[in-house]
């Protein structure tokens, strides 16, 4: 089950919940064995309850299993001090969320200078990093704007750009084209693909079978465990959209 290049690998890896008196609430994982290959592009996909939120959080190590061990980029970080764990996730993982969550008082630029700028990265080295990172996205162009003077895709683009500034190993995305319209999420969709060209790991937790489609693998959680685990060629997006034409 171990992959040589895995930059991702959980084993056996359980995450149950408890209420105050110690009793279990939920077993929200029950013996997840998962490893990714630098590279991959994955979708996690399942129903309401079935574990993939918890998924999300334990890969990018916003929340500690219970049990077994997870490897990020080839250490194992479930036994990692709070502060030391903090530090490697912020090298390691750069975060896509489907509210965007860029701060509003900061330009475009600004905001994707905040991951450098909690690394300790100099002034200069964290505006050369976000303008290079921005121009990959396409929105050199739109850098010195506020969020709210961004359309929803661009928006999400200067969310990746921001995930994307500090080079992480594994880029790791929630639902990116829930707050999108069809025409926009398929631009960024398109973007993720050409990330994923590039050699980028990606991996979207999604509802949509649509999205999953994208993907070269497509795992599925039900109950807290892997239901199947499905490798595929993966679709491309059909449709050329370009950041001009987002709504």
């Amino acid at each position: 089950m171990s992959e040589t290049n895995a930059v991702v690998e959980l084993r056996g890896v359980r995450k149950t919940y408890f209420k105050p008196d110690g009793s279990v609430l939920v077993e929200a994982l029950r013996g997840v064995d998962i490893s990714i290959p630098s590279g991959q592009y994955v979708s996690i996909m399942g129903a309401s309850g079935s574990g993939k939120s918890t998924m999300m959080n334990v890969l990018g190590c916003l929340d500690r299993p219970t049990n077994g061990r997870y490897l990020l980029d080839g250490k194992a970080v479930e036994a990692m001090a709070d502060d030391e764990l903090s530090a490697y996730r912020g090298r390691k993982i750069g975060f896509v969320f489907q509210a965007f969550n860029l701060i509003p008082e900061l330009t475009v630029r600004e905001n994707v200078e905040v991951p450098l700028f909690y690394q300790g990265v100099h002034r200069n080295e964290r505006r050369e990093r976000a303008e290079k990172t921005l121009a990959m996205v396409e929105l050199d162009n739109r850098m010195g704007h506020r969020p709210m003077e961004l359309s929803g895709g661009q928006q999400q683009r200067a969310a990746i750009a921001r995930a994307l500034v500090t080079g992480p190993a594994v880029l790791m995305a929630d639902e990116p084209t829930g707050n999108l319209d069809s025409k926009t999420g398929r631009a960024v969709l398109r973007l993720f693909e050409k990330l994923h060209d590039d050699g980028r790991t990606i991996i979207i937790v999604t509802h949509s079978a649509e999205v999953s489609q994208l993907t070269q693998r497509i795992i599925t959680l039900r109950d807290g465990l892997v239901e199947s685990d499905i490798h595929q060629s993966g679709a491309r997006v059909e449709a050329e959209v370009t950041p001009a034409e987002e709504s």
